[in-house]
């Protein structure tokens, strides 16, 4: 008997101890952002991942980086403090068609499997669909 008490205290210290640290929430449940249907000409690409450190330690973003050039992630340089919150800008370059991105968030945070997170955007880009104004008028005198 005094053995499994020896046991279930040191299994139950280590659960404790493992849930003790750094952690990264952030604030859209599944960590996505939807651009939506965008024109190049109207947004800038720039949009912010919002978290808290809901942890016991000081949060410390090592390196964030992007599947591609096309997206640039920049992370905050200072740690953030237990409770604080803060963000992480990403910049798309606007080019047309669908965006599908992964950035990776790489912390000591200990609610993810070594500390990496990933991040998504997803949208599309839409060229805006000049309107030629001799068309148009050629358009309007054979009515």
């Amino acid at each position: 008997m005094k053995n499994f008490l020896l046991i279930a205290a040191i299994a139950f210290s280590s659960v404790t101890f493992a849930q003790s640290g750094a952690k990264i929430e952030f604030k859209d449940s599944d960590n996505t952002i939807d651009y939506g249907k965008v024109s190049k000409d109207s947004d800038s690409g720039l949009r912010s991942f919002e978290f808290k450190n809901t942890g016991d330690a000081p949060l410390i973003i090592t390196n964030v980086q992007s599947t591609c050039g096309c997206t640039v992630p920049s992370k905050p340089e200072a740690p953030i403090m237990p409770g604080k919150t803060g963000k992480i800008d990403v910049k798309y370059n606007m080019a047309p068609g669908p965006i599908r991105k992964t950035i990776t968030v790489e912390s000591n945070a200990v609610n993810y499997e070594g500390g990496r997170v990933p991040l998504k955007i997803k949208g599309e880009v839409v060229v805006k669909s000049e309107t030629n104004v001799l068309e148009k008028k050629k358009t309007m005198m054979s009515k």
